[in-house]
């Protein structure tokens, strides 16, 4: 049993590893389209995960981007997860801290 717990923990290292090897090779503009794309305009891959049950978390998306999320797929509301909201103004820009130039993110309550 231990063996098998190694094992799968090994295997769970290795693959968010792999992940974070992958945004970090191709940048996080990447990793934040695919994020936008599964939330926006999701493959029917994707809805069929969350019918069964699966839940999405999506990391540094900007409020703009959620609210587009909450007013055409509120159906889907049960299997998305926000984490690092970013601020953005009127505009859509990004609110940064005027004194250190920081983005400034929503708090999630953790």
């Amino acid at each position: 049993m231990k063996y098998t717990i190694d094992k799968t923990i090994h295997r769970l290292l290795l693959a968010f590893a792999g992940t974070a090897m992958l945004i970090g090779i191709t940048g996080a503009g990447a990793a934040d389209k695919w994020q936008e794309r599964v939330l926006l305009d999701p493959p029917q891959s994707q809805l069929d995960a969350e019918s069964r049950g699966r839940i999405m978390i999506y990391d540094g998306m900007t409020d703009a981007q959620i609210e587009q999320a909450m007013d055409t797929h509120f159906e889907r509301i049960e299997s998305m997860m926000f984490v690092g909201t970013v601020r953005t103004d009127e505009q859509g820009e990004v609110v940064r801290d005027t004194q250190t130039g920081v983005v400034l993110v929503e708090d999630d309550g953790c």
